[in-house]
């Protein structure tokens, strides 16, 4: 028997009978959850509308060679699908069926809604693919809805969906629910676990005014409530500025004005949220697993139209130990992504012998007291988290006494020049042994010394850095008004303009790109080819064609005399990743753009903002005298002798890095030699235990362990990691994580974080994860990360704005936003994670907001 339509709650209701959709609600109904009274129009129904009409076989001509990546493709095909099914005539025996059915509901205002067979699984999340229509009421205009339901199947979307995940597209189907429109006074959606932190013992609701589309198509900003599951408290209630609602219309539903006395109002009781997380635990219990429901509220009475598996997962944070604070700061900050088991196990390990040094020095024998178990770092879910026991008070006595102030605040300079020194004298002595005259125990101790160096001089520079950083901040507390006065509306025009390491490195690329222009086959060569082209041909030992061999030699050297002087540094403080020296595209791009015209000198610049600088100086002091005078002269000299010193000092943490990640490469070669590895980089995937365990086996001549068949699932493992939010505290603070997340304003997509640099930008993303991503990015560009070091600074040349996930005012990203004078934006915590590449976005600077267009 072919079954048209089935009522809601069946035996016959199986996925590929009522798709997903459908199949939920039925289970829900048989677990006795209230779902409005309604029907399946099945996959049969479907398939032979698909059959009688030959809308199939169209359909696969049209899908031949399509590109899931062309929008405009998709889109077209797609449209021409949507008329074969407009077109197209029901069956009578299905439009029969479907009559009698909607007449057993009392012809009333209907909801008609897609359910695909491959739709709300645990492993594949098709939310939002196909469509839904409300208030849809007579026969005729249900029977329309179905047809348009089915023709969704083949939306742009779900097209370049199934591609991507290898879903074969011949053999989907789609069934349709219709139900009874509950009339809904509030609505909106239920997570059965805290999406934000990943905590499980939570649970979020979304509430808006009127029918649930404006949340679930996030065009309203709802009010945000997260649930103890255990004891049932409402932990937070945060009331948002509700401005539209979805309500009835006679052609089926509008977006309305919210009434202004009901917008900031609470939309639901505490009564109500009790009951709705009271379902929402049945619910959960029921699946066995976190779920993501829809849910409406009509004359108190709660309903269920919605709920399907959460798809992903977000991780939970568990603490590694109670009494212990977990932030995002100090060396922390500097590596933004989920670090390598390598790094995790081997540099981890050593950072914290250092820091543990660093704490006795700071603390004396309250170190002991502060330090956790598992040192001053420590990876949770991958990330690199610092840590102390929770003794505020105690941190506050031990740092801000008159003995640490003085120390860490005077001489600053003079001490951050020795520890460079020191640092510099460890790099030297090993860069000096040939590494082919050493075995791979001697390479390792060479990697674990020069990284321990770099660990040490970080723990010393944390000493000097406070100085910047107070200095600056002091200055402008001191005399921001006045300076307004003076008609100066950025204090950081008194420090803009020093002669650092990074604007040396420009200069110096400048340099190259004149001499580049004097030279007609050098400049022919440049403009003709991209960047990842040249980098190959510098890479390797044949002469580009259209090149003479004196000019070729001669760029050569001067770029090896480049990388050489300011190459010594780390994209990130994970040796996993490639330096400058090796990901040359940022260098090579900012000679070009310099060749095109496109760039400024970094020789003007730095003249106009000493111009400015003197300037604002003389501007300034007409508004002061007698001894705030002379405090203002003794602050300025102060935070413009510390601010470069802060870019130096980070830029060269990484000045081991290039060393170390070539011992890492000897070891790798011997290594793949010896099939324990296949690639270079698989070295830092393994943990410190497996390559010393490796390394003893080369040294004793002994057949190495394969490790070839471990690493891929680690890679995975970090790729996954990479996907997730990070808090920058734990445990967080009243869920402030909330307000971080990405709302909705006039139907775009608006991230909120600190403008620390002004001006207006609308441009391209680029998201750089990595300096793996650094060959993609394109000049004019809005550069988006999780954080930048100084060693990004060629990418600020060309790049029209930046956007950040962590960081603040006096963080790398904004000092040289500000120095190339465009917008930046810093601490959006998402960026990364919402921003696509190439995506439209508008970044303005002056309110910290990012819209994607």
């Amino acid at each position: 028997m072919i079954y048209y339509i089935l009522p809601l709650m069946h035996k016959q209701a199986t996925l590929e009978m009522v798709g997903g959709k459908g199949m939920s609600l039925s289970k829900l109904l048989t677990a006795g959850i209230p779902v409005p009274d309604g029907f399946h129009v099945t996959t049969a129904s479907y398939r032979i509308f698909v059959e009688m009409n030959r809308i199939q076989s169209q359909i696969n001509k049209l899908l031949v060679g399509i590109d899931s990546n062309n929008t405009s493709q998709l889109e077209d095909v797609s449209k021409q699908i949507g008329i074969l099914f407009h077109d197209g005539e029901m069956p009578q025996e299905v439009s029969a069926a479907i009559k009698t059915a909607y007449a057993g509901l009392g012809n009333t205002a209907v909801a008609v809604r897609s359910s695909a067979t491959a739709e709300d699984l645990p492993d594949a999340s098709f939310a939002g693919q196909q469509d839904t229509y409300l208030n849809i009421q007579g026969e005729n205009e249900v029977l329309a809805a179905i047809k348009r339901c089915w023709a969704s199947l083949w939306t742009a979307r779900a097209i370049a969906y199934r591609k991507k995940n290898n879903i074969k597209q011949e053999i989907v189907a789609l069934a349709v629910v219709v139900q009874k429109l509950v009339l809904s006074d509030v609505s909106g959606v239920m997570f059965t676990l805290n999406p934000i932190n990943g905590s499980r013992s939570e649970m979020i609701i979304n509430a808006s005014w009127g029918l649930g589309e404006a949340v679930v198509s996030s065009l309203v900003t709802p009010d945000t409530i997260i649930v103890d599951k255990k004891t049932e408290r409402i932990v937070t209630y945060e009331v948002a500025n509700k401005e539209i609602m979805t309500v009835r219309n006679a052609d089926g539903t509008e977006e309305n004005p919210v009434p202004d006395q009901l917008r900031k109002k609470h939309s639901l009781t505490r009564d109500q949220i009790n009951r709705l997380s009271q379902l929402g635990q049945k619910i959960e219990k029921y699946y066995q697993r976190p779920m993501d429901v829809e849910w409406a509220l009509e004359k108190d009475k709660l309903y269920i139209v919605q709920a399907r598996p959460i798809t992903v997962l977000p991780p939970e944070w568990v603490l590694p130990e109670k009494g212990v604070i977990y932030t995002k700061g100090s060396l922390a900050e500097h590596l933004p992504n989920p670090v390598t088991p390598l790094f995790a196990t081997l540099g981890l390990e050593i950072i914290n012998r250092a820091s543990a040094l660093l704490w006795i020095d700071m603390f004396a024998k309250s170190a002991k007291k502060l330090m956790p178990e598992n040192g001053a770092y420590t990876v949770i879910n991958g990330y690199v988290y610092l840590s102390a026991k929770s003794k505020p008070l105690l941190i506050a006595v031990k740092s801000l006494s008159p003995h640490s102030l003085r120390r860490t605040l005077t001489n600053s300079v003079v001490r951050w020049v020795a520890a460079r020194k020191e640092f510099e004298a460890v790099i030297k002595q090993w860069e000096e042994i040939p590494l082919h005259t050493l075995n791979a125990h001697q390479i390792m101790e060479g990697i674990q010394n020069v990284f321990c160096a770099a660990c040490i001089y970080f723990t010393r520079i944390q000493l000097t850095l406070p100085a910047a950083s107070i200095s600056e901040t002091l200055f402008t507390k001191l005399f921001q008004g006045t300076a307004r006065r003076a008609g100066i509306a950025d204090t950081s025009v008194f420090l803009l303009g020093s002669d650092t390491i990074a604007l040396q490195s420009e200069k110096n690329l400048w340099d190259l790109s004149e001499w580049v222009k004097q030279n007609s086959t050098m400049n022919r060569y440049l403009q003709n080819n991209p960047a990842t082209k040249i980098a190959k041909d510098y890479m390797s030992s044949v002469l580009p064609a259209g090149v003479s061999t004196e000019a070729w030699i001669e760029w050569k050297n001067r770029i090896n005399q480049y990388l050489k002087e300011f190459g010594r540094t780390a994209y990130e403080f994970d040796f996993a990743y490639s330096t400058p020296q090796e990901t040359l595209t940022p260098t090579l791009d900012s000679i070009k753009t310099f060749m095109e015209g496109k760039g400024e000198s970094p020789y003007l610049r730095q003249i106009t903002f000493k111009k400015r600088r003197k300037q604002a100086e003389t501007e300034i002091l007409q508004h002061i005298g007698g001894p705030r005078k002379k405090l203002f002269l003794k602050l300025l000299h102060w935070a413009q002798e510390t601010a470069p010193m802060r870019e130096n000092a980070i830029y060269l943490m990484g000045m081991g890095h290039p060393l170390i990640r070539r011992m890492f490469q000897v070891i790798s070669e011997d290594l793949i030699r010896c099939e324990a590895i296949s690639h270079p980089e698989d070295i830092y995937w393994l943990t410190k235990s497996e390559l010393e365990a490796l390394i003893d086996q080369l040294d004793k001549n002994i057949p190495l362990s394969d490790m070839r068949g471990e690493i891929p699932a680690r890679k995975a493992e970090l790729k996954k990691c990479r996907g997730y939010t990070p808090p920058s505290r734990l445990p967080e603070k009243n869920n402030k994580a909330i307000s971080k997340a990405p709302q909705k304003k006039d139907g775009k997509i608006m991230l909120t974080g600190i403008g620390t640099s002004s001006g207006v930008v609308t441009a391209p993303a680029c998201v750089l994860n990595s300096p793996a991503d650094f060959e993609s990015f394109q000049p004019g560009s809005v550069l988006v990360a999780v954080t930048t070091t100084p060693a990004w600074t060629p990418l600020f040349s060309l790049a029209n704005a930046v956007v950040t996930d962590i960081g603040g005012p006096l963080s790398h990203s904004s000092i040289v936003a500000r120095e190339y004078g465009i917008p930046a934006v810093m601490a959006t915590h998402t960026a990364t994670r919402t921003i696509k590449s190439g995506q439209m976005i508008t970044v303005d600077g002056s309110t910290g907001t990012v819209r994607l267009n």
